[in-house]
């Protein structure tokens, strides 16, 4: 049960972590087509992102998969370009699109999850055990996300609230802005791949 605590903590602190903003630009691109209209279908996308990214994540610690880092670096900032202006452009009601969107989170998340991979391989060692950790890894993810989520539905809630936004203007704004810091990663990080 310790190993889980641990592994659990290292899963919430690295995905808060500040310095490896990506999937938190990830989380919010992806609360702001939603939250406002429904916060239960955004916490089934975000879980569905969650499995994605567990899959992976536990293909490539257990050396199921090898992806060059580099390819996986760049992945991730165009994960987040597409979700954003998927959500710039996008016309249609929310709920027409959520099929299609918990695919796309799902298979968002295994880009990301392979970008976990090299810092859990990395905590885990020479481990051959590591369901637990793998399980407490996840779950402690799983809790950093839920609490990027409850932080923009606060955010979102202002904006609209109290600085009477509209649901559209903010999502508008919020994807525009993510939009054009993934680019500029996804730029940054694509000499590594020549």
């Amino acid at each position: 049960m310790q190993d889980f605590k641990l592994y659990f903590e290292l899963g919430w602190q690295h995905i808060l972590d500040w310095q490896g903003y990506d999937h938190i630009l990830f989380v919010l691109v992806l609360c702001s087509a939603y939250i406002g209209r429904d916060l239960k279908k955004l916490l089934i996308l975000i879980t569905a992102f969650t499995v994605g990214h567990s899959i992976t994540l536990a293909l490539s610690v257990l050396q199921f998969i090898r992806i060059q880092t580099a390819l996986i670096e760049f992945l991730i900032p165009v994960t987040i370009l597409l979700t954003a202006l998927r959500n710039i452009v996008s016309k249609q009601k929310q709920a027409k699109k959520i099929t299609f969107s918990y695919l796309a989170a799902l298979f968002f998340g295994l880009i990301h999850g392979m970008g976990f991979s090299n810092y859990l391989k990395s905590m885990l060692g020479k481990s051959k055990n590591i369901v637990v950790e793998l399980l407490g890894f996840n779950l402690g993810l799983e809790f950093g996300q839920l609490v990027i989520v409850m932080a923009a539905a606060a955010l979102t809630f202002l904006m609209i609230r109290i600085v009477k936004m509209k649901q559209q203007q903010w999502n508008f704004f919020l994807s525009s802005a993510i939009f054009g810091i993934s680019f500029v990663m996804a730029a940054e990080r694509l000499p590594a791949l020549l």
